[in-house]
This record gives structure tokens, sequence and C-alpha cells, in this order.
């Protein structure tokens, strides 16, 4: 596929890709499509190829599997961390003790079975495969929701949230408030295909996932989204496609100039802040100076820090088991709000795919500041905007900060529970959440 080098360009080709794929209808006679290798498939004309729909079905191979335990058995470890705390990373007993349920106990399969009982399909937009779960209500009018996933996050960390909102009466809801829900891996994640050129960052996701949801026939559609998703739903926002409703965002974009000059610096915050925003910048300093090291290295360096994560599955694990000990809702002790097998099903994800160094370069791609409310251009977005805080979030963005960085704001409200990883933690409350954010939107289908 050819380098597409500006946004008016790829909205073309999307253009022509979602019209090329009106009207096709799904079918199983198709196939299905391994998780790491798709089954061959009818020949056709390229672009009727691309806007072809396929189910799609995960099982990893015995033998990856039986490697990955040969790994972990072969770890070698480090010392031991010379503090009693977390500030050096990830404590040797936690990791280790993760490690070997992960090399022992752990059961892939479950996973994998869980994932196959849902509608899993996969399509190519502009050159790239996306996979996606794809879950209607069984109430009628539904509004469609596509949702986004962050890192070190997937699909999965979205999965408990499916319920609540494709059935809410199931779940203290009312049947009016349903969703049908899309759920895709983002390009260089979990089972969707790896770019090989540049230009994959938020802007053209949100392009391609405009195609996806008129692909799927829904002509009028939201977007919700945290971490990453968050970034994305903003770029759709900014971009404002027909048929996009409003978009729902748990890790607002909303430090002002002033603020984020005085975080860059490291001076100290500016005055006649409240209390909300002083806390606020307390956070982000704190991340900035002990906790983004991950990202640096990332925006920086993709590449390099792949080989590590590629090849050690101890590695791997703690990579994203300290995000999981920073960002939950869980004072660092990540397992009073994820279980093990939770958080393994993640880590196993990444690694059977081989995905730690293709997703770290969405951070590469992007390379700005996510909570800066002028580099995410949130003044630029024109339809409602909903937003949730939860008290475990990187920072808790102030309402004011709110208001301010995105005009278009419909709803703001604070929660008393939950952290970064939203949707995983506390699957009943986003759903409330949602249901409340895009109710007054649904007279708009």
């Amino acid at each position: 596929m050819s380098t597409v080098s500006t946004p008016q360009t790829r909205r073309s080709s999307f253009v022509k890709s979602a019209t090329a794929a009106l009207g096709l209808v799904m079918a199983a006679t198709f196939g299905s499509v391994s998780a790491l290798a798709a089954t061959d498939q009818p020949a056709a004309p390229a672009a009727a190829q691309d806007a072809l729909i396929r189910p799609f079905h995960v099982h990893v191979p015995d033998e990856t599997l039986a490697d990955l335990r040969r790994r972990i058995a072969a770890t070698r470890w480090p010392d031991k961390e010379t503090v009693a705390d977390q500030t050096q990373g990830v404590q040797e007993a936690k990791i280790q003790e993760l490690v070997q349920y992960w090399g022992t106990g752990y059961d892939w399969r479950k996973a994998e079975a869980r994932l196959n009982a849902l509608p899993m399909f996969v399509t190519t937009i502009d050159g790239v495969d996306i996979q996606f779960i794809h879950v209607k209500s069984r109430h009628p009018n539904a509004l469609p929701l596509i949702i986004t996933h962050g890192w070190p996050g997937s699909p999965l960390e979205i999965e408990k949230a499916i319920g609540p909102l494709t059935d809410p009466t199931a779940y203290g809801g009312r049947a009016e408030d349903a969703f049908d829900v899309v759920i895709p891996s983002m390009p260089g994640y979990g089972f969707s295909g790896k770019p090989t050129d540049t230009g994959w960052g938020p802007e053209r996701i949100g392009l391609a996932w405009d195609v996806l949801m008129k692909r799927l026939g829904y002509q009028h559609y939201v977007s919700q989204g945290g971490d990453w998703g968050s970034v994305v739903a903003d770029a759709m926002g900014r971009q404002a496609p027909a048929g996009l409703l409003g978009i729902h965002v748990n890790m607002p974009a909303t430090v002002p100039p002033d603020v984020a000059k005085a975080l860059g610096s490291g001076a100290p915050p500016p005055r006649g802040l409240s209390g909300a925003e002083k806390a606020a910048y307390e956070s982000l300093a704190d991340l900035y100076k002990k906790g983004g090291g991950y990202a640096a290295m990332m925006v920086t360096r993709p590449q390099t820090e792949g080989y590590g994560l590629a090849d050690s599955p101890a590695g791997q694990a703690a990579w994203m088991y300290d995000k999981f000990a920073a960002w939950t809702y869980s004072g660092g002790d990540p397992e009073r709000a994820l279980t093990k097998d939770e958080m393994l099903d993640d880590i196993t994800l990444y690694w059977v795919t081989n995905t730690s160094t293709s997703s770290a370069r969405l951070y590469w791609e992007n390379n700005n500041n996510n909570f800066n409310a002028r580099e995410q251009r949130t003044a630029d977005i024109s339809v409602p905007v909903a937003v949730t805080v939860f008290p475990g979030e990187i920072y808790r963005a102030p309402r004011s900060w709110t208001e301010r960085s995105y005009p278009t704001l419909s709803y703001f409200h604070e929660v008393d529970k939950g952290g970064h990883f939203a949707a995983w933690e506390q699957p009943q409350l986003l759903a409330e959440e949602l249901r409340a954010a895009f109710r007054p939107l649904r007279r708009q289908q």
C-alpha cells in the first residue's frame, strides 16, 4: 500500500472505500479467519475485497503456548529492588508470583473461548486488516456505539461492559438505553493488522472507524474511549463525519496552556488554581517526574524497546503490570481491581500476537501530550462531548478545565470509584454513564 500523505487524500480514500462497501452483505460462506493467519478467500476485485466483512475465529497454535511456557521457565531474573516500595518499578516478588502462575496455572484457552463466543469479524480498511467485536442488542432502536481501547489495554478490557451496554434491562437499566456495540482492535494491536507504513495515528484511526461504522450499515452512531480511545474519540469529534452524534471520553484532554507550560518546565503550579486544579497539577507533575519513562521510550524508540519485549515474557509482563499497578483504583495493588487471569489475558494477547512493538508505534506517530487541550485541539471539536471523571484516573480533570477545553461539553460527571481502565474496573458504572451521557442524542438517530 502506498503511503497516504495528507488528511484530505486519506479522507478521499476512506470515502471511496466506504462507498464500495455499501450493499455488501456479510456471509459465513467466506469462512473463518484464524487468530494468526487468514484463511484463503475467494478472489475478488481489490476494492470489493477490501470492503468484505469476514467472520473471525481465534485459535493460538499449541506450539505458541508451549514456547511461551518454555520461555517463562527459562527466565533470568534481575536482582531484587533496593527499596521497600514501587519507586524503582515493579517489585520482584510481585512479578515473580504473576509470571510463575502464568507459566504453570494460567489457561489462555479460557480467554479464547470467551472471545469466540462473541460475534467477531475482520475487514480491510486503507490496506490494514481491522479485527472487531460486533454485538447487536436484542432491543429495538439500539444506539450504535464504537468503543476504542488504549495501551496497555485491548478489547479484552471492554469485554465485561458488553452485557450492560447491549442488554440494559438485565443490568438494572431501560430497554430504550440499549446500544449496539462495536469494539475494534486498533491497527498494530491485538488481532488487527500491523501497518507497514507510517501515518497510522489517531486521526487516521478516527477516519477508519467512520468507514467501519458505515460499512456495518450504521448511518448514525456515537464514539467512546479511554486512554488512546479518548484521543481517537477527540479526533473523530474534530473530523465530525456525517452521522457522528457525539463522543464520550473518560480521559479528557483538559490541561490549559499556562498549566502545560509550567508542567513542561517543572515549575510550581500557576497561581490562582482552585483546590481541584492544584490536585490535578500535582498528579500530572508526579507522572512526568516519576511515571512517564514508558511513554518517552515509546515516543522516541518503539523499535528499540520492542526487541526485549518480543523476546521475554517476564519483560512483557512487568512492562504492562507496572501500569496496571499505577493506573487502577487500587492503591498500587492491581489485584484489588483486576484478577490475575484478567491481567494475564491481556498480557498474553500482546505476547501471542507479538504486538508490543507495533502497538508502541502509536506513541511515535502521535508524539504529543494527550492531556494538553491545545495540542489535542479540543476547541475544534464540533459534536457534543461527554466526560466522566473516575477517581483513580492518571489525573482527575477538574470541571473548570473541562468546560474551558471542550466548548461543546454536554455532560460532565465525577464518579466515586474506578480508575484509568474504566470499562475493565467498573463496567456497570461505565455503562450507566454512557446511558446518561448519550440519552439526549438518541432522538437524532
